[in-house]
């Protein structure tokens, strides 16, 4: 091997070895952090949506392929609706669900709530009921009162959708008692079903306008959606009701339906998630709320939603950033894993390097004395040669003139033999020097 390869590769050694227990605890910092930061979310999540057909499971869908760009896999729980959403996130049969307003029970500790990822948008009550059974109550066949309802058969859909308990609420507002009116619980297929076929007068969905049964019965002829002119009033008796309003053709402007604003109340529906779930997930689904809800819509403007608020549920800290300064910048360039990695070890990477900056002063004088150890550790034994010089001139018998001058010989062969850094050299010379200076002593 050539000598100057040989020089560079012993001084990178005992560089290493310098530095190894500064190594070895920067090492073992950083496994610490990445232990206690855990910064690697999990590959498959679970979110409750709804029943098949519903604004829910649509926007399950839309989820599900903006979260695959990012490497997660959702799977979609298929549930009855918000009240059973909210039930199988607080016992951990989904991950996230989509709830409405007005779910969550007053008694609910809220050490366990579910966080919220922040108001995504509204979800109005459709009443839809059939003019020809309308027109039974009233002869121009429009109906825009609860109190009018009475006499139809109306189904306001399963228990788990949380519609029952909404309906609840407005039947008790308008001194209606449940018991006397002709309700059904189906489900949103069967009900639509029935309702086509005359089976039941009236149904209510509460789902956001993407639902597919809503956009067909706003379409279908012989069909009306009922004015709540008292939304006003029913926002203040119901906080987690809103008035909103069904601008007159939105929904088909070449055939101008509806054909008149038509007023609405409606919750507002938010994405919870369990507490414990990894904040990388969290903020995926916050950044795709961003993009799949911040357009303008039936009900709102452009960039209204998602909302950074949610007085039901405490709001999480990585939607409250998503929603607030939108996608950070490493994400915009970097690999989501890569880049959510940087993200959340950034903050213990500079407190190591705090911390190791101080302790890596010591490594260059370590360094220095371990070369320097290769050369100055001849000189006892040149120094134990020497004094025995000195003795033999007085007499001594520690050795004689041949003998002292043999091990010279022996380690002057022996220093030659020493390899260090060229950037020491010279006291590797000035060792030699020292050892031909006894030898000149000697030989006097």
């Amino acid at each position: 091997m050539p000598r100057t390869i040989r020089y560079t590769l012993l001084s990178l050694r005992e560089l290493l070895v310098s530095a190894g227990p500064f190594i070895v605890l920067a090492v073992a910092l950083l496994a610490l952090a990445y232990w206690w930061l855990d910064p690697i979310p999990p590959k498959q999540v679970r979110l409750a949506t709804g029943p098949a057909q519903s604004a829910y499971a649509e926007f399950g869908t839309r989820y599900q392929k903006a979260l695959a760009a990012s490497g997660i896999t959702v799977v979609l729980v298929p549930s009855d609706g918000s009240s059973d959403n909210l039930r199988m996130v607080q016992e951990g049969q989904a991950d996230l669900g989509f709830v409405q307003g007005g779910s969550r029970k007053p008694s609910e500790d809220d050490g366990t709530a579910p966080v919220s990822l922040g108001n995504l948008f509204v979800e109005p009550v459709w009443l839809f009921y059939q003019e020809q059974a309308a027109r039974k109550i009233k002869p121009g066949g429009t109906l825009d009162s609860l109190s009018e309802l009475g006499q139809l058969r109306i189904n306001v859909g399963t228990p788990g959708s949380g519609v029952p308990t909404l309906m609840a609420s407005l039947f008790e507002l308008n001194r209606l008692d449940t018991d006397k009116l002709r309700l059904s619980r189906l489900g949103q297929t069967d009900a639509t079903v029935g309702f086509l076929d005359g089976s039941l007068d009236a149904l209510v969905f509460a789902s956001a306008p993407e639902s597919l049964m809503v956009q067909m019965l706003l379409q279908t002829p012989g069909v009306k959606l009922m004015d709540f002119a008292q939304n006003e009033a029913y926002s203040r008796r119901l906080p987690f009701l809103a008035p909103v309003t069904l601008p007159r053709g939105v929904v088909d402007l070449a055939g101008d339906v509806p054909p008149q604003d038509v007023h609405l109340v409606a919750t507002t529906t938010t994405l919870l998630a369990r507490p414990d779930l990894h904040p990388a997930v969290l903020q995926l689904f916050a950044q795709a709320s961003l993009a799949l809800h911040g357009g303008a819509g039936w009900f709102s403007r452009s960039r209204e939603y998602p909302l950074a608020a949610n007085a039901e549920f405490p709001l999480a800290k990585e939607a409250e950033r998503t929603i607030r300064n939108g996608v950070p910048l490493l994400q915009r360039y970097l690999p989501f894993q890569l880049a959510n990695l940087l993200e959340r070890m950034w903050l213990s990477l500079g407190i190591i390097l705090a911390l190791l900056l101080p302790l890596s002063r010591i490594v260059p004088p370590l360094y220095e004395f371990r070369i320097r150890s290769r050369v100055f550790r001849w000189y006892a034994q040149l120094r134990d040669i020497e004094d025995r010089v000195g003795d033999n001139k007085e007499g001594s018998k520690d050795g004689s003139k041949d003998d002292l001058l043999q091990e010279l010989d022996q380690l002057e062969d022996r220093v030659g033999k020493v390899v260090i850094p060229l950037s020491h050299a010279d006291e590797l010379y000035a060792l030699r020097n020292h050892i031909d200076l006894i030898r000149q002593k000697l030989s006097r």
